[in-house]
């Protein structure tokens, strides 16, 4: 906990700007969230007691399953797959995208608070935004009517979404970022790719994250969608009285 508290004071900035975008996409969702209510006539809360508490929950539960992460051997061992938006999307299917991006925040809190950072909070800024922008397409998508079609379009385009914006936000910040923090020329981290994936020409970008991120990022959006859409069903009744696909 004290390692945590001294890298949050070294890199007070980043941790800044971190908090600056959960609270972004948090309001993005709440008004999305708002207007698919609108849309579907519906007045309860965003937020109730019961639901806050299975937020919580799930939260914790996908914590656990982003601490089972694993590397796959067409990518650099710093990348690594976890299956921790699975209770997340099931969650946010069942409460909407405002409480989605919550358990996404409160996934990345517990991890630090039992783990630490060992990426300077790069890491899991990439987690939190990445996993993001799986659920919130998704959700959003979902809210404004939900039917198992609409889930079933939802979820493929929250995977396509997210391998979209996961593939171009690492060439664009989170490489260079990953460069700059620990002193490593990005060459040599674009030839630890190429070292395990020969469609990542050596010294291109464009290449690596194509070979090794977009695969890794549809292999997480196509699982998690797949397992969701065949438990989201038999769990909504448990998770929400009376709500149905």
């Amino acid at each position: 906990m004290n390692e945590l508290f001294q890298n949050i004071a070294e890199n007070a900035m980043y941790v800044l700007s971190f908090v600056v975008l959960i609270v972004v996409l948090f309001a993005v969702a709440v008004l999305l969230e708002k207007a698919a209510r609108k849309k579907n006539g519906v007045t309860e809360p965003v937020f109730s007691t019961r639901k806050v508490a299975v937020i919580g929950m799930f939260s914790a539960v996908a914590m656990l399953l982003y601490l089972f992460d694993f590397a796959l051997p067409f990518a650099p061992p710093f990348y690594k797959l976890d299956f921790s938006e699975l209770p997340i999307l099931v969650g946010t299917f069942a409460f909407g995208p405002a409480a989605g991006v919550m358990m996404e925040f409160i996934k990345i809190l517990l991890k630090l608070c039992i783990k630490g950072t060992s990426t300077a909070f790069v890491g899991d800024l990439a987690n939190f935004v990445i996993g993001c922008s799986f659920i919130l397409p998704a959700s959003v998508i979902y809210a404004f009517r939900k039917n198992k079609k609409t889930a079933v379009i939802a979820c493929i385009s929250g995977t396509l979404f997210m391998t979209v914006f996961g593939t171009a936000f690492n060439a664009v910040y989170l490489l260079p970022a990953f460069s700059k923090l620990y002193g490593t020329p990005l060459d040599s981290l674009l030839a630890m790719g190429t070292a395990v994936n020969p469609l990542a020409q050596e010294g291109n970008i464009v290449s690596f994250v194509a070979a090794c991120v977009a695969p890794l990022n549809l292999i997480k959006g196509a699982s998690v969608s797949i397992v969701t859409l065949l438990i989201y069903k038999p769990l909504s009744p448990i998770i929400k009285t009376g709500h149905r696909m």
